[in-house]
């Protein structure tokens, strides 16, 4: 049966620990956990056994499993070297911290936009990605990136030619960053075969994130997309507490998605 996650960021304001505890209490058994706020990537690459072992002992306490682990690095797109190389060299020493965290993959930025006469951005990014790619296979993990506005992979279209240019590559297929550009369905579905993770919450064209009744996202054909491409990953809950996103009750609207997609796959009988 498909599980459900959600994630941490939904919680920045809280501690880590409070946010595992959180969507422990609303009734979820995975989570996705994010480098920002309530996980400093610097301080877990420094000692990365141990800062792993402290999430996997939050993990285990509140009964919950780890879906993926989002590493906000998007300057790898950069002209400035020395900008791409920190971030690179912050990955590289993340690795570790992945592995002994033991999280079924590792999303990232596909980088951020350029200008289109910025010749060269796409492959600084997807030579970036293509050693990112291998350091995560080296070490067992399957590695992903996220399309959104603003990024090196907008549009599904930029994906899908990202996914040539970096064999190995998945996606992590946010439904809200397709909705809010206006993507229809189709073209939406056209990323499935390649999706790794799923993350979702309420939003409408130009409107990135919305409370549910607000939203234009109808869960059933969601599901019922996942179900006849065949997806085995988790669907995420993904409502965000930072800039750039209107303001919600994050708690409440979690629950809400929560229980409207259970009904959803309840209706679809998704792995009875």
């Amino acid at each position: 049966m498909i599980e459900f996650a959600c994630h941490t960021w939904a919680f920045s304001d809280l501690t880590l620990t409070e946010a595992l505890g959180t969507i422990a209490r609303l009734g979820f058994r995975c989570a996705d956990i994010g480098s920002g706020p309530n996980l400093n990537a610097p301080r877990a690459a420094a000692d990365p056994l141990r800062a792993a072992a402290e999430i996997k002992g939050d993990l285990a306490l509140f009964n919950l499993q780890l879906s993926d682990l989002y590493l906000l690095l998007p300057r790898i797109s950069l002209a400035d070297d020395d900008k791409r190389q920190k971030d690179l060299s912050l990955y590289r020493a993340l690795i570790p911290f992945a592995k002994a965290l033991g999280t079924p993959g590792i999303t990232l930025s596909p980088g951020l936009v350029h200008p289109a006469d910025d010749t060269d951005a796409r492959d600084r990014t997807a030579a970036a990605l293509r050693e990112m790619v291998r350091l995560g296979a080296d070490a067992g993990l399957r590695v992903s990136v996220e399309p959104h506005a603003d990024s090196m992979a907008q549009t599904p279209d930029e994906a899908l030619r990202l996914l040539k240019d970096v064999p190995g590559l998945a996606l992590t297929l946010d439904w809200a960053h397709m909705v809010t550009q206006g993507v229809n369905e189709v073209d939406i579905r056209t990323l499935l075969p390649h999706t790794r993770h799923v993350q979702i919450r309420q939003a409408a064209k130009g409107k990135p994130q919305t409370p549910f009744e607000g939203g234009r996202i109808d869960i059933p054909r969601v599901l019922d997309a996942l179900q006849q491409a065949g997806y085995q990953g988790v669907v995420c809950v993904e409502y965000m507490s930072a800039p750039g996103f209107a303001p919600v009750d994050t708690l409440s609207e979690s629950a809400r998605l929560r229980d409207a997609l259970r009904a959803a796959r309840d209706a679809l009988s998704w792995g009875a």
